[in-house]
This record gives structure tokens, C-alpha cells and sequence, in this order.
């Protein structure tokens, strides 16, 4: 079964724009768990305008489950996971001012950079995923930085499935076979949310873990956390 990884950054920024605590970003995290998430993501931005650098450590001690940091890997970012080594690290090429990350990695362009990276990472005994479209070519290379996994930039598939569900999913389809030819782990988020979920899981092969955050805490104001999460859930299983 798929696993969900809950992304906290929105519950970050709920809290950081009063300068407080509330919502405590350690008891969510903990709450997702018990609620029934498989993993808890976060994306520390240079801004730090939602998870700052000094959560990472704290969430590390209360994460039962699978513990992932994404983010461009700057010299600070590389340092900072090396030091709290996390489960798992998703590498996203978006630049600092980004609003949110919106492409795959070029991987025959970076490719000697992310070889480096990723051995880094590896030499921590931390699994990396790198952030991709399902392109054909960016999965050869990918294979070739030694990455673990590679997650699905899902934005095009969400935006698409409510005009044609069928030639939205298509090209991830055909990538996740190219995926499990290359056997790099498969990973996917971005824009996921109830409605297109079930539909994506059921077409992409060998689709290890879905990071869903900004559709799950939208959802989760209506709802409730607890239902949300579980909701979720249904749509993987």
C-alpha cells in the first residue's frame, strides 16, 4: 500500500504569523501519527516562513514513523540534514524566492552536482529522492546520480485530471514503468488532494509514498484532522 506523508508546513505558517506557538507544530506532528499518517514532511525555506531551521531537530525526536526534509541543497540545507539525518531527504532544484516548488530537476544538466549531493546524503545513511517530471530522459540520469528515489511532480496531473483523467495520468504512467525498469523507488506529491488521489495510485505503478500537504490542511478545516488524514487514507488502500 501506498504510504502518506503529511506535509506541516501550512500548520507552520498558521503559526508563525502570530508570532506564537499555536498550533504546536510537535503535538500535529505527533497527532498526524496517531491519526493514522505514515510519514511527516516538511520544507525549511530560507525565509523560514513556514518550518524553520530549529524545528528539525525537535521533530526528528517525536517522529515515530518516517521523518522527510525536502529542499534545494544549498550548503546550509546540506549541513542542516546532515545534522538532524532524517529518513529521508527530497531534493527540489526551486530557487529561494520560490512560492512553492513547481518543476523537476534537470538531471542531465546537474547531473555531476547531484552525483555529490547525493552521495552527501547517502554517506549519512539518509534514503534521497530527488524531485522529477516524468520524463524518460531525467529518469536515466536520475538513475545515474545514485538517488534512491525519485517523487513525481504531480502540478500538470492535478491541474489536468478535471479536464481528462486519462491523458492526465498518462505520462506519469509511462514513467513509473520506466521507474521500475531503472528500480528507483517512486515517490510523488504536489497538488494531490481527495478528489485526483485515488485515480493517480491506481495508474502509477510501484507508487511508494504520496507527500500531500496544502489539499490535506484545506480539507482538514472542514473536516477535521483526524477525519482528513483517514480520508486520505481510504483513497490509498
Amino acid at each position: 500500500m501506498t504510504r502518506l506523508s503529511v506535509n506541516l508546513n501550512k500548520v507552520a505558517l498558521i503559526r508563525n504569523s502570530r508570532g506564537s506557538n499555536m498550533p504546536d507544530l510537535l503535538k500535529v506532528a505527533k497527532d498526524c501519527e496517531e491519526f493514522g499518517a505514515q510519514g511527516i514532511t516538511v520544507h525549511p525555506r530560507p525565509d523560514q516562513r513556514h518550518v524553520r531551521y530549529d524545528d528539525l531537530a525537535l521533530l526528528k525526536e517525536v517522529v515515530t514513523t518516517e521523518f522527510n526534509i525536502e529542499g534545494y541543497p544549498s550548503l546550509d540545507f546540506i549541513e542542516m540534514v546532515c545534522k538532524v539525518k532524517p529518513h529521508q531527504v527530497t531534493l527540489v532544484p526551486d530557487p529561494p524566492e520560490a512560492l512553492t516548488s513547481d518543476t523537476g530537476w534537470n538531471t542531465e544538466k546537474n547531473l555531476s552536482f547531484l552525483q555529490e549531493v547525493v552521495q552527501e546524503f547517502k554517506s549519512y545513511d539518509i534514503r534521497v529522492s530527488l524531485f522529477l517530471d516524468p520524463d524518460a530522459n531525467m529518469l536515466e540520469y536520475a538513475k545515474k546520480t545514485n538517488t534512491d528515489r525519485i517523487e513525481f511532480y504531480t502540478g500538470p496531473y492535478a491541474h489536468d485530471y478535471y479536464i481528462d483523467k486519462h491523458q492526465a495520468v498518462k505520462a506519469f504512467k509511462e514513467a513509473s514503468k520506466i521507474a521500475k525498469e531503472l528500480d528507483l523507488g517512486l515517490n510523488a506529491g504536489h497538488d494531490l488532494n481527495l478528489d485526483n488521489l485515488r485515480w493517480f495510485n491506481e495508474n502509477v505503478e510501484n507508487l511508494l509514498e504520496v507527500s500531500i500537504g496544502h489539499a490535506l490542511i484545506c480539507d482538514a478545516l472542514y473536516l477535521g484532522l483526524k477525519s482528513t488524514i483517514q480520508m486520505y487514507r481510504q483513497r490509498l488502500s
